[in-house]
């Protein structure tokens, strides 16, 4: 029996892009932004979701993007990783989609830069392909910030399969 994963999914410049849904908290329409000063600029600030504030990470500058506007109300879609909740400023949701395990791939050696380090991977979707973030490598600031040189190697041993059997509380 084959297995699959479920991905909230989204899109950001253009591209397709997908995070676990078991780490998806929720999924909200554009909220009043507190700028933080002196934050890494891909900390467009604070937001607060029910009483926590929820740091927002630009992920446009996080994968190293071209500098451009958001659509004019940008979603936030709130991960949680471990015990920390992060919002991700997207351009435009899209569906909760379930592909069987035959269709991940490493991601392709075309991509450069961050965007490289911070994927787990590719599923071939009927006419696109979803680009899977990896969540903890996103988050994690002290890894690859926009700017430096990254290549996708299809033998890179960081890209696995994701590993969905682990509980986000």
């Amino acid at each position: 029996m084959s297995s699959s994963q479920q991905f909230c999914t989204f899109f950001l410049d253009g591209n397709f892009f997908g995070a676990p849904a078991v780490n998806v908290q929720e999924v909200i329409r554009s909220l009043p932004l507190t700028r933080v000063p002196l934050a890494p600029e891909v900390i467009a600030g604070l937001i607060n979701v029910r009483g926590q504030i929820v740091p927002v990470l630009d992920l446009r500058r996080r994968l190293g993007f071209h500098e451009g506007s958001y659509c004019p109300l940008p979603v936030n879609v709130v991960v949680r990783v471990g015990d920390c909740a992060v919002s991700l400023l997207v351009d435009e949701i899209g569906d909760v989609v379930e592909v069987p395990d035959e269709a991940f791939e490493s991601p392709p050696a075309t991509l450069h830069g961050s965007v490289c380090d911070l994927l787990r991977g590719v599923y071939k979707l009927p006419g696109r392909l979803l680009l899977v973030l990896d969540l903890d490598r996103v988050i994690d600031l002290e890894r690859s910030l926009p700017g430096t040189s990254h290549d996708c190697g299809r033998d890179d041993p960081k890209v696995q399969l994701p590993n969905t059997a682990r509980r986000v509380q």
